[in-house]
């Protein structure tokens, strides 16, 4: 029997932005991987890093148990590790130090160290597990137990002892059959830590589902390097099974599927909503689509029945021009007609903006605004343009990356490229354009005060608007010059 610890490189205190939010979810990807390795008869345990504040607390555990390997393995699910954050990378490094003075093998897989697996190995990794981890991991495990050679196995990447190079192994096939993995080892998560934070949050406490791998789409500017350009999904029995689980055994029932796009499987949505209403679920639950998706047959009407409660959408621009650009595959158009019928079935619906891309400019920037002054999303999310290795955006600006290739944290919003305007006039652009949602929203909630049910948060939106209108006004004529300076 094999001694494993698992872990991940994701601190959600290293992120103050997300730290924050108050909402963390347990590392799904790593509860794979440790429920897959278990059932093949190894002893795991997982140090989950999330709600800790550095690398040196896994010290401790190190010392006391004493394992035989290290297994950085973290969370393709969770975009945040998608961006491969410097904070990130540097404790992951600290880790893998850590590990090897307790004479640990240190298997790593993740984004970061499958775009940049020579810098991992040269810390001292001795095994980079490229892409989809779980199946590699496996059979590296069996052959290191059995003093086997490992040249033969794919997916792995590693330095060679005889010649001292990094030794790229051919590429895993994917895995075609989700249901083939056991349930997530949700037993070895604290989850009472989890609820804990939450009880700051504004929302009920939920846990995260992924029930399918990958996204066929073609964005330009998106990576995949862990689940890939595939779409592969669970049965929905499987993931009703584990939804019967977490809530018999935590208590929960609101989920965010973490899926890159919900409900693609032509049928999946509708036999998942029957299945719910079969063993008599009633679970509350959001998820990130796509405007074209959500606008074929019944989809909506069947999503909010089974208790669709919160679609994120990429709208990411209002500019035909620069959709067209990304690659992205949908309309302005579509964006608008989504919303409506959203909103029509009372589910919330919420934004994923992206300014900065190339070509983009003032008129771009101003249909952005305006469409989301008139549309009214329940919530937007305002990121900039990211080039990260592995899509044709990278490759189209990565000789603009000189000084930095990635973000520090979740809320750099650095442009590393040269842009139409600098990193401090989209920085500024980010919190205007927040604001003037928040204007937007808070006129709407005073027009209809008496048309609607009051709320809390409404009375709140409108009593903001003493803050917001001012404060748009200096935001506005910074931003005019950040723009022509």
């Amino acid at each position: 029997m094999s001694d494993i610890l698992f872990s991940h490189s994701y601190y959600y205190r290293l992120d103050p932005k997300q730290w924050n939010n108050h909402t963390p979810f347990p590392p799904l990807g790593t509860l794979y991987a440790a429920a897959l390795l278990r059932e093949n008869g190894y002893t795991v345990d997982l140090f989950d890093t999330n709600l800790l504040d550095s690398p040196k607390t896994i010290t401790a555990k190190l010392t006391t148990q004493k394992p035989r390997y290290l297994i950085i393995y973290d969370d393709g699910f969770n975009y945040l590790t998608k961006m491969c954050l410097t904070k990130m990378r540097e404790a992951c490094f600290e880790m893998i130090a850590i590990g090897k003075q307790h004479n640990c093998t240190v298997i790593v897989c993740s984004s970061d160290s499958t775009d940049h697996y020579s810098k991992y190995l040269e810390k001292g990794a001795n095994y980079i597990l490229k892409g989809e981890g779980e199946e590699s991991l496996l059979e590296l495990i069996h052959t290191l137990e059995n003093k086997n050679p490992v040249n033969g196995i794919n997916g792995i990447i590693y330095t060679d002892p005889e010649t001292q190079q990094i030794q790229v192994n051919p590429k895993r096939n994917v895995i075609q059959n989700l249901d083939d993995l056991p349930l997530p080892a949700w037993d070895l998560v604290d989850i009472e830590s989890y609820k804990t934070i939450w009880e700051k949050s504004p929302y009920p406490f939920t846990l995260n589902i992924a029930t399918t791998r990958g996204c066929p789409y073609k964005c330009n500017w998106c990576a995949k390097p862990i689940y890939g350009n595939r779409y592969n999904a669970h049965s929905p029995a499987y993931i009703v099974q584990q939804i019967a689980y977490l809530k018999t055994t935590f208590g929960v029932s609101r989920f965010w599927m973490c899926d890159d796009i919900f409900g693609l499987k032509p049928n999946w949505v509708q036999e998942f909503g029957q299945l719910l209403d079969d063993q008599q679920l009633s679970i509350r639950y959001y998820i990130q689509s796509r405007v074209d998706l959500l606008l074929k047959e019944d989809t909506i009407a069947v999503l909010a029945h089974s208790g669709l409660e919160e679609v994120w959408v990429g709208a990411e621009s209002a500019s035909q021009k620069i959709l067209d650009a990304m690659d992205k595959g949908t309309t302005v158009a579509q964006i608008y007609e989504a919303t409506r019928l959203l909103k029509k079935k009372n589910v919330r619906v919420a934004f994923f903006l992206q300014f900065g891309y190339l070509t983009e400019n003032q008129e771009d920037i101003q249909k952005t605004i305006a469409m989301v002054k008139e549309l009214l999303p329940d919530n937007i999310g305002i990121s900039v343009s990211y080039p990260l290795p592995g899509t044709k955006f990278y490759d189209k600006v990565k000789e603009d990356l000189q000084l930095k290739s990635n973000w520090t944290d979740s809320d750099d919003l650095d442009m590393m490229f040269h842009g139409t305007y600098s990193s401090a006039y989209y920085r500024k652009l980010q919190r205007l354009v927040h604001k003037e949602y928040r204007i937007s929203q808070g006129i709407y909630f005073l027009r209809n005060l008496f048309r609607e049910p009051v709320s809390g948060n409404k009375l709140k939106a409108i009593a903001k608007l003493g803050y917001y209108i001012p404060s748009v006004q200096i935001d506005r004529y910074k931003i005019k010059e950040l723009q022509q300076s």
